[in-house]
C-alpha cells in the first residue's frame, strides 16, 4: 500500500504544455505590460515589483528588463509578479484560457476523491497558479487543491524549499510524492527526503533524467505508485 499523502505539481512540462506558457502565456504579459505599468501603477504589487527591478539594475528601462527576462525565461520574483497580474486580466476577460494536459484533470480528481492530498509548486506566482486551474478547459479545479507554493518559499533547486513544504504541510517528507520534468527539482525534492517522479511528456521532448522514475503522463504515475486510475 503507498505511503503517499500528499501530491505536490510542478506545472509547466508537468500539468499543462510548455509550448502554452511559452507561446501563448508569456507573449501576452509581453504585450500587454506596457498599459499594465501605465495603468497600475499605483498598485503596491507593482511598485513593489519595479522597486526590485531598479534595485537589481539600477537606471534601467524596467520594460526593457522584464522583456530581457520574460525571452531568457528567467525565475526572478519583480518578473512572476507582474506577469501574474497580466494574466489575471488575461484569464478574467477570456483572452486566456489554460490548456491542461488530458490526462491531468480526471487523475487529479480521481486522487482527490480517494484522500490524497493535493498541492503546487511552481516558480510562477501563487496567484498565476490559481488563475491556470481556475480557468482551464476542464473549468475550475482550484477546489482540488489545498496549497499554491511559489519562489516565497524558496527556489525549487533547493532541498529545504521541499523541507518547508512538508512542514507547513504537516506531513513526513517521505510522505510527499514530487511530480516535475525538471531533474535538479527532483533532485533537490529527493535530498529532502520525498518521492518522486519525472514527467517525460512526448509533446515537450523532456530529456529522462536517470535521478528519478519517469512517466509519459498522470496514469503512468498512478500505475507505478499504486494511486487511484481513472
Amino acid at each position: 500500500m503507498s505511503t503517499i499523502r500528499l501530491i505536490l505539481l510542478d506545472i509547466e512540462g508537468t500539468t499543462l504544455p510548455i509550448s502554452f506558457v511559452k507561446e501563448v502565456l508569456f507573449p501576452y504579459s509581453d504585450r500587454v505590460m506596457p498599459d499594465l505599468l501605465r495603468e497600475q501603477g499605483d498598485n503596491p504589487q507593482v511598485k513593489a515589483a519595479l522597486a526590485d527591478i531598479e534595485a537589481a539594475h539600477p537606471g534601467c528601462d524596467p520594460l526593457a528588463q522584464l522583456h530581457d527576462w520574460t525571452v531568457r525565461d528567467e525565475k526572478v520574483a519583480p518578473l512572476k509578479s507582474l506577469q501574474g497580474l497580466a494574466w489575471k486580466t488575461g484569464f478574467e476577460t477570456g483572452a486566456l484560457k489554460a490548456h491542461l494536459y488530458p490526462d491531468v484533470p480526471q487523475s487529479l480528481q480521481k486522487w482527490h476523491e480517494a484522500g490524497l492530498r493535493l498541492a503546487v509548486y511552481s516558480s510562477g506566482s501563487a496567484s498565476a497558479q490559481r488563475l491556470l486551474y481556475g480557468y482551464s478547459d476542464a473549468g475550475d479545479l482550484t477546489p482540488l487543491f489545498e496549497a499554491f507554493y511559489d519562489l516565497g518559499i524558496g527556489g525549487k533547486k533547493e532541498a529545504a524549499s521541499y523541507r518547508g513544504i512538508a512542514s507547513r504541510a504537516g506531513v513526513a517528507p517521505e510522505e510527499i510524492l514530487f511530480l516535475s520534468d525538471i531533474g535538479a527539482e527532483l533532485d533537490a525534492a529527493a535530498e529532502a527526503g520525498l518521492k518522486t517522479c519525472q514527467l517525460v511528456r512526448p509533446e515537450d521532448g523532456t530529456a529522462p533524467h536517470e535521478g528519478a522514475p519517469q512517466a509519459a503522463d498522470f496514469r503512468s504515475v498512478s500505475q507505478q505508485f499504486e494511486l487511484p486510475v481513472p
